[in-house]
């Protein structure tokens, strides 16, 4: 599918072309994918042409590698480039010093100058584009799932006085965010599943492709979009907020006679768990509202936790057994889908959370920024998403003791921010 305007969230015509050169780069539908410094070359610069030293995909490129080494804020990310080992200024494309023939690094004030203005969207779309292609080839067999979640950035304030919200759409397992979109002030996610979803499906094919999604996005008109438009699959939550729908899951079927089909089992955090899942054909009753719903399943989470209470002879430990009962509806047939492939789907929906959200927080602490307004909030977002991905795609799941050995190990970093291989910098 071409890339339009409207795919590229209005872009001015110029932005247009450099973001199709970064699509062409890239590979988009297969076939060698370039560096990160050739991708970065298709953000639009906001500087003026004349007197520029420092080209933006240096600047760019040397944030990426400050954040991947653990700086956390805009200073320190300033800071460290300022002071960037010279492997990473040369396979960047440094500019070279006139008389000493080194490569030279931007000034703290020039990076932070820049960053500030840099269109944080124009980024986030070609950061996706990478991580989705670098995420394509490294992919092996089996069915592609995507989770599609938002965070909203606490320490931020954005021109409505109201802290900035991010939608993402992040593979399954890997916790590589492929796409990234800030949800308006005046709107909420709904509106923003649809765009975030064309953008990404306009680089990154999702044909075949299971999309899961929370409560949230459980609407007729999404389900309508994954599977007539993107020709993908649907696995959404059921809960309260759909009352009506709820209640035609519930009646699907006598679920008392239907067997279990999976079920798993495991203790963390001082409690027992055990999660059943169960599916059925979906009723008419559930097609009538959703045409394209297919197999609807009940998933229980049989949970007992441990609770001391008291000292010495009046200490008392109890056990306290709880079930949760929620439903999950899915364009896939019964044919299509195995119960221990729709409960992973279910259950993996929570990579964002896990792999990425929580993530952010703890190791880059995001939410305690004091980077608060303007572009800069997201862009910091932009670039913790694609460390985070790439180093997952390098087969390290570890982040934290991974950034710790890449503070001084110029070689990981290099290999993490796939600038190791000389060949993607000139192609």
């Amino acid at each position: 599918m071409p890339v339009t305007p409207t795919d590229l969230g209005q872009a001015g015509s110029g932005q247009l072309v450099r973001m199709r050169r970064s699509l062409r780069v890239l590979g988009a539908h297969g076939g060698e994918v370039q560096g990160l410094a050739d991708v970065l070359a298709g953000v639009p610069d906001p500087r003026d042409p004349r007197g520029i030293r420092h080209r933006l995909p240096v600047i760019l490129g040397l944030s990426a590698a400050a954040v991947a080494a653990g700086e956390k804020s805009v200073e320190e990310i300033a800071a460290w480039a300022a002071h960037a080992p010279t492997q990473v200024l040369t396979a960047l494309g440094a500019r070279v010093h006139p008389v000493t023939g080194q490569p030279q690094a931007p000034s703290v004030d020039t990076m932070i100058r820049v960053l500030s203005a840099v269109d944080s969207s124009a980024l986030a779309r070609a950061v996706g584009m990478f991580a989705a292609a670098r995420a394509r080839q490294a992919r092996g067999g089996g069915r592609r799932v995507v989770a599609v979640d938002g965070k909203t950035l606490r320490g931020a304030a954005g021109p409505e006085g109201r802290a900035p919200h991010l939608l993402a759409v992040a593979e399954h397992g890997t916790g590589v965010v492929l796409a990234e979109h800030e949800v308006g002030a005046k709107t909420n996610e709904v509106t923003a599943f649809a765009p975030l979803l064309r953008e990404l499906h306009s680089h990154d094919p999702l044909d075949g492709v299971v999309v899961t999604a929370d409560a949230l996005h459980t609407t007729r008109a999404h389900a309508d979009l994954i599977v007539t438009e993107l020709g993908a699959h649907f696995v959404f939550t059921v809960k309260a907020n759909t009352p009506a729908l709820s209640v035609d899951c519930h009646q699907a079927t006598d679920w008392t006679k239907i067997p279990i089909g999976h079920s798993a089992e495991g203790r963390a955090h001082g409690r027992f768990e055990r999660r059943t899942i169960q599916l059925a054909q979906a009723s008419e009753a559930i097609r009538a509202r959703y045409p394209h719903a297919r197999t609807v399943a009940r998933i229980r989470r049989h949970v007992r936790r441990t609770v001391t209470t008291g000292t010495g002879r009046a200490r008392v430990t109890r056990t306290i057994p709880s079930t949760v009962t929620v439903h999950v509806l899915t364009s896939l047939t019964l044919d299509a889908v195995t119960p221990a492939d729709l409960a992973g789907y279910a259950r993996g929906h929570w990579t964002i959370e896990n792999k990425v959200h929580w993530v952010r927080d703890v190791t880059f602490r995001e939410d305690a920024s004091r980077v608060r307004t303007g572009p800069l909030p997201r862009i910091m977002t932009t670039l913790r998403n694609l460390i985070i991905g790439l180093i997952r795609l390098a087969g390290h799941n570890r982040i934290a003791p991974t950034i710790r050995r890449i503070r001084h190990d110029n070689a990981l970093l290099l290999a993490i921010l796939t600038l190791d291989n000389p060949a993607d910098l000139h192609q």
